[in-house]
This record gives structure tokens, sequence and C-alpha cells, in this order.
């Protein structure tokens, strides 16, 4: 009776789709669609701008509504370029307002495994910003998992013969931790990269 309806079994469709949306996730946003059709409304015209009016920056691949974006064409350190993952990883950086140069982003990481190599990420791309620059640092900011490690080291590789100083994110122990619920492979790269106090 609840599949009766081709519109709603679309839209069930559509919603699964979205990461981490299942069935009753799904039949939930579903439902509060339905009893609120101005959200509904402001949903699906949100959706369509987001789609006609934001991309990728030609220049770091971030999303944008402006070619190139904020960020490539604002007074930044110029001789700093942090490579992250995804757009989302770029926010996070910013967020910290801690990193005052450029972005690259690569689109994914590298997963042989998962058929992801070097030409399915913006590396080509990456390496053509470097080469006559004046980019001084390249900061890697790669999530610390095994592809992120391997894509880290693939670039390090790439880079360091252009004379191109290359740092990579510290990691370790999290603020407030108990340093007993740590796993040992954290506690192994947090005595490796102890610094001087």
């Amino acid at each position: 009776m609840l599949h009766s309806s081709s519109s709603l079994t679309r839209l069930l469709a559509e919603l699964r789709k979205l990461p981490g949306v299942g069935e009753r996730t799904a039949l939930r946003l579903a439902f509060h669609l339905l009893k609120s059709p101005e959200h509904a409304v402001a949903l699906s015209e949100t959706l369509r701008d987001v789609v006609q009016r934001v991309g990728f920056c030609s220049t770091c691949f971030g999303i944008t509504e402006d070619d190139p974006c904020a960020i490539c064409t604002g007074s930044r350190d110029r001789g700093k370029i942090c490579v992250v993952e995804e757009p989302q990883d770029l926010m996070a950086v910013e967020r910290s307002r801690a990193f005052h140069g450029l972005y690259h982003v690569l689109h994914g990481a590298l997963s042989p495994m998962n058929g992801v190599t070097p030409g399915d990420l913006r590396v080509s791309e990456l390496l053509n910003r470097l080469r006559g620059s004046e980019v001084t640092e390249v900061v890697i900011a790669t999530n610390f998992s095994v592809e992120g490690e391997a894509t880290a080291l693939y670039l390090t590789r790439l880079i360091k013969p252009l004379g191109i100083r290359t740092t990579r994110l510290a990691h370790g122990i999290p603020m407030g931790s108990d340093l007993e619920y740590v796993d040992s492979a954290t506690v192994q790269r947090a005595l490796e990269g102890r610094n001087d106090v």
C-alpha cells in the first residue's frame, strides 16, 4: 500500500542513493517532506540552484560559485599549498584558521584495490601548478588512512625533485585522550613525531 505511489517510490529510491541514508531514514525524510510541503519546495529550489551555480574551481578544484574561487583570487600566502583529498577537507582546514595559503583538492586518494589510480585524481594539475610557480612548501593533508598515507608518499616522491619543501600534517594522540585507550599505531606515530619541549 505504501509503495502504490510511483512518485513516493521514486523519492525513496533517490533518497537511498545519498550516503548514509538507508530505507528507514529515506522513509523518515520522505514523510517529513510530505508533511511539510514548504520544506520540500524550498529543498527542491535549493538543490536546483546548487546544481546550476556551484562547481569546481579550475585552479584548486574546491567548491565555488565563482571561477576561480575566492581563496585562489584572495590575498593568501601564495608560497604554500595545502593538498587535501576532498572539498570538505578544505573546509575543515579553513575552519581551523591555522592555514593562510592556497589549496589543491585531489578529489580522492590512491586506492589500487578500488581501481583509483593517479590518473583518477587531480595530481597532474597539482604538478602543473607547482612547476615555475612561487610555491615554496606543499602541506600534504591527506587522511591518515592506508589510502591517504599512500597518496601522501606518492605526492612526496613527485614534489621533492621539484625542490619544493614537502610537509605532512602532524598526527598523534588527540587532546583530552587517555593514553590507555589510544590504539598502538597512533601511539607509535606520536612517539616517532615527538618534538622538543
